[in-house]
């Protein structure tokens, strides 16, 4: 496979993003809607927060993933970020995610001096459990009926990453 190269999101990489979280896997895996609208991840992307950064994953020029990165803005936990992620059907288990988490990680401990990194993600999303706990995550807890997905409830495990 060719070079992955993480990057800031652009604005002229609005449409892709919303096209990785149209696919299937991607929104059952998030809490995202179906049939995401443009619109919406322009003003998503457009107008970042404080303290939240957007990042894509690139392979010969096409966008393959894309994670963001929120900083918690509270006084007593500015130690603390969150993030979530999706990467294109097509280039699942072929590096991406573990290229956009690296640099991550790498963002957050070693240029925004963030002590904890937190996520969740669903139960049987086994792929990205393993994603995570390669990279150093741990499950700290379980929600049940986390989210309701395809008609039914799902559970989700809060998983962290301590420095």
């Amino acid at each position: 496979m060719a070079e992955i190269v993480v990057r800031h999101c652009e604005p002229k990489d609005i449409e892709a993003v919303k096209n990785i979280y149209s696919q299937p896997h991607a929104y059952a895996g998030t809490l995202q809607l179906p049939y995401p609208a443009l619109e919406l991840w322009k003003t998503r992307l457009e107008q970042l927060t404080k303290g939240s950064y957007s990042y894509v994953a690139e392979v010969d020029g096409e966008i393959a993933g894309q994670l963001s990165l929120d900083l918690d803005q509270s006084l007593r936990r500015r130690h603390v970020a969150s993030f979530g992620m999706g990467v294109k059907q097509e280039f699942q288990g072929k590096s991406v995610g573990s290229k956009l988490l690296t640099s991550a990680i790498d963002v957050a401990e070693n240029w925004l001096n963030i002590e904890r990194l937190e996520l969740t993600v669903y139960t049987d999303n086994e792929a990205a459990i393993a994603l995570y706990k390669k990279h150093g995550f741990v499950i700290e807890g379980e929600s049940k009926k986390f989210a309701f997905r395809d008609g039914n409830y799902v559970d989700a495990y809060h998983m962290a990453r301590v420095r």
